[in-house]
């Protein structure tokens, strides 16, 4: 008799991998999908490729911010539990800096709410304020985490894009992407509960005009909407431009939450400080949300960003930050110029969207699966990784898949890295002559 010892035969195989159904909240927010940051991550890469694709960057913090770090974790109280709204020398140091800019005098209890990076202070506002099937209106280009945050908080992401600059421009900027505002006022309805304005705009690099905030004020007012104003980049508006807060203009403060950034102040992007400045109304419940997410932030470096934030006026750090990375950003636009490819320049953030319309691959070039069937864009941002040696990111991911047609013609080439670096990468890319239609 055939089979095991005893008589006893094999019995069957039961495949243990997906005993337990996951939530349909993470197909929802496109969270499963291979997404662009693992696609095109170093590893994925040629070992000589200039990463100009993720938006860290290879330079320290200043010293002097490092250093009070440092002077912190060797501090009894700075390496145990903040308060879960933070660290009351943070908390006063956002008022000394931030308060002025808002016209105001910002209470520390109840109007600044210290968060574990901007990403985790959006999302506890989303916790705190949606309800299962209410509507969040995001521009597009949008940044990616913005998604799942909504929708797994339940909420309904509407999409309205920003209209790209015309063909005919030669020289366009970050201001010729622009908003219909008829076509925003459509897409709200009665489930429409917030709108996210990111200004300076990741990836374009749009400073949002006075106008164009009074215009979504406008809308805001009339149907009662929560605004958030992600302005983690308020840092970097270049060419004389204006941020505008919008939480400024009239009758706005009492509906808009304001979202800052250590990390993109201070070059300082894992330490995961952020923090949210709105009135009490929207401070109370985030911060109940926050507290049973995360409880408290990263102690140590709230210091080190209190510190940041204490001396950077008397230092003139934003000033002399912001001149350093004007060029930064004018050895990359110089690169795509002697190329005589189109981009746009951005106003702000640190950023810059090539148009990759015109370079040319072969369609039997060696594309790994994780890029075929994506857009154009992904194909030609491999194509330019693979045989230049600088990578991107490719647009289209930060659209839905109505209008990824608009991101199809983009790569976003971020600056924020050294001038050593960006000189490389400038000449590298000069290469992409001979592949030019």
């Amino acid at each position: 008799m055939s089979g095991q010892p005893n008589g006893h035969s094999t019995p069957p195989k039961v495949d243990r991998s997906n005993l337990i159904p996951f939530s349909s909240r993470l197909k929802e927010g496109r969270a499963l999908a291979l997404d662009v940051w693992t696609i095109f991550n170093a590893a994925n890469l040629p070992p000589h490729c200039i990463n100009l694709g993720q938006g860290y960057m290879n330079f320290a913090p200043p010293k002097w911010v490092t250093d009070a770090a440092e002077e912190a974790l060797n501090t009894v109280a700075p390496n145990h539990y903040s308060h879960p709204r933070g660290r009351i020398r943070l908390r006063e140091a956002i008022k000394a800096f931030y308060g002025p800019q808002f016209n105001r005098e910002l209470d520390v209890e109840s109007e600044i709410l210290v968060t574990s990076g901007a990403n985790e202070g959006q999302y506890s506002v989303f916790t705190a304020f949606l309800e299962q099937d209410d509507e969040v209106i995001m521009f597009e280009p949008f940044f990616d985490q913005y998604l799942p945050s909504v929708t797994f908080n339940g909420g309904k992401p509407v999409y309205v894009p920003l209209h790209p600059p015309k063909d005919s421009l030669e020289n366009p900027t970050s201001n010729d992407w622009t908003i219909d505002i008829d076509e925003l006022r459509r897409a709200v309805t009665p489930r429409t509960k917030l709108i996210i304005v990111n200004t300076p705009h990741n990836p374009v690099g749009k400073v949002f005009t006075k106008s164009e905030l009074e215009a979504i004020a406008s809308i805001a007012e009339e149907f009662n909407l929560l605004v958030m104003a992600d302005e983690v980049y308020d840092c970097l508006v270049f060419d004389g431009k204006e941020h505008v807060r919008i939480a400024n203009l009239p009758g706005m403060w009492d509906r808009t939450v304001t979202v800052g950034s250590a990390g993109k102040a201070f070059a300082a992007t894992g330490w995961r400080i952020g923090w949210l400045i709105a009135p009490k109304s929207i401070i109370q419940p985030t911060l109940a949300a926050s507290t049973r997410i995360i409880f408290c932030s990263n102690s140590p470096l709230q210091e080190a960003a209190a510190s940041g934030l204490e001396q950077a006026k008397e230092r003139k750090f934003f000033e002399n930050q912001l001149a350093e990375y004007a060029e930064r950003r004018a050895i990359i636009v110089d690169a795509f110029d002697k190329l005589g490819m189109k981009y746009t320049l951005p106003h702000g953030s640190y950023f810059v969207l090539l148009d990759i319309s015109n370079v040319d691959f072969p369609d039997n070039y060696p594309f790994p699966s994780s890029v075929l069937g994506r857009g154009r864009d992904f194909r030609a941002c491999w194509f330019i990784a693979q045989e230049v040696g600088v990578s991107s990111i490719p647009v289209s991911e930060f659209y839905c898949e109505e209008h990824a047609n608009i991101g199809e013609a983009y790569a976003r080439f971020a600056f924020c890295k050294d001038v050593d670096t960006l000189r490389a990468a400038a000449e590298r890319l000069q290469q992409l002559k001979k592949y030019l239609k």
